[in-house]
């Protein structure tokens, strides 16, 4: 059974390991591992992305992004090819087709799926673009209908 104290506990720890990964860089890669990238800073920002264009590139309801500094990503090992569906330039392992890096048009920014980030370090603090979103996601994270104000949208949310 789950006590306060041991609920606390495990809080202490997930924080301990993301500070741990911030403050060392990491190096991610695809799934068959043709493809290394080293990311040698802290995420900008974190959060699930629910807009259309990340369904059907993922094949996924929605995905979690981190993103870095554009500077902190730099690939170390393999091939990656660059793919468009609509908009955000995406960037996947030529050998697996892993999805590994999106580049921001606009901002020296670069996200990498959750997904390939170590364990504990994925750390999401809304959703985007729920408007497009297949089902409703219940968490205690904000749900924003569009973008956030700090990403040049508004505060509207949806209220699942």
């Amino acid at each position: 059974m789950a006590t306060a104290e041991n609920v606390a506990r495990a809080r202490t720890e997930v924080a301990t390991l993301v500070d741990d990964f911030l403050m060392r860089e990491i190096e991610i890669s695809c799934m068959c591992d043709a493809v290394r990238v080293r990311i040698t800073d802290e995420p900008v920002e974190q959060f699930y992305c629910h807009c259309d264009d990340c369904q059907a590139a993922s094949g996924g309801a929605y995905i979690g992004v981190a993103l870095f500094p554009a500077s902190a990503v730099k690939v170390t090992h393999g091939e990656l090819h660059t793919f468009t569906y609509r908009t955000l330039p995406r960037q996947r392992c030529a050998k697996c087709g892993t999805h590994v890096l999106a580049m921001v048009p606009g901002i020296d920014q670069v996200g990498v799926k959750a997904n390939l980030l170590p364990r504990g370090m994925f750390q999401p603090r809304f959703h985007i673009q729920c408007q497009y979103a297949v089902l409703p996601v219940r968490d205690n994270l904000p749900h924003y209908r569009g973008f956030p104000p700090h990403f040049g949208g508004t505060d509207e949310k949806v209220d699942w």
